[in-house]
């Protein structure tokens, strides 16, 4: 069970910092350091550090804003393309401590695979998505409700990694049925048209 619970954290967190970046990097170190619900084992001990701990907050405090704000926001999405696959991959590794014989190279792609392609729905479908149908005006409480998930995300990722599997492994399921779904409608349509 506990290398089942090691794998549903890693996932989690990873998933989070598709959505933010510092979130669960913050969350993994305020619990790494305060609690004994994570023990990181080195390197990633070095999350618990009072300077990252207020690297993290100031990372956060900024990409909060940041995320708020019109076009700023796009911006911010761009730069994130690159730091949020990287904070996904460390947050796997991090967190993955359970899982005795992974390899860490497999680990550090494992986060940055999924954390890359959280991102790359968030910032390549559902905020254009959002921009386009309200104009940019809801982007700020998308902005907020993401920020939200990540939070609630990373920190039942820790606390109750159970959790997480049941809503991710269905939801992602779901996920690649509707793509499938989406994909083989296009085809027919195509082909009427003609």
């Amino acid at each position: 069970m506990e290398v089942l619970s090691g794998i549903f954290s890693a996932f989690g967190l990873s998933a989070s910092a598709g959505l933010n970046a510092y979130i669960p990097l913050l969350v993994v170190a305020l619990l790494g350091r305060y609690t004994n619900l994570i023990n990181l084992e080195a390197p990633w001990d070095t999350l618990t550090s009072g300077w990252i701990i207020a690297v993290l907050v100031v990372l956060s405090t900024i990409e909060f804003f940041a995320d708020k704000v019109p076009i700023v926001n796009h911006l911010n999405d761009g730069v994130q393309t690159f730091v949020r696959p990287v904070a996904g991959a460390i947050a796997f590794a991090a967190s993955a401590h359970v899982i005795t014989d992974i390899n860490p190279v497999i680990a550090l792609a494992a986060g940055l695979l999924i954390a890359g392609s959280v991102h790359a729905v968030k910032a390549g479908a559902l905020r254009p998505a959002v921009t386009g149908t309200t104009a940019g005006v809801g982007n700020v409480a998308v902005s907020v409700a993401e920020d939200a998930v990540s939070v609630v995300v990373s920190l039942f990722s820790v606390v109750i990694p159970i959790v997480v599997g049941l809503v991710l492994v269905p939801f992602t399921a779901w996920v690649i049925w509707m793509l499938w779904r989406r994909a083989n409608r296009v085809p027919a349509q195509g082909n009427q048209a003609s």
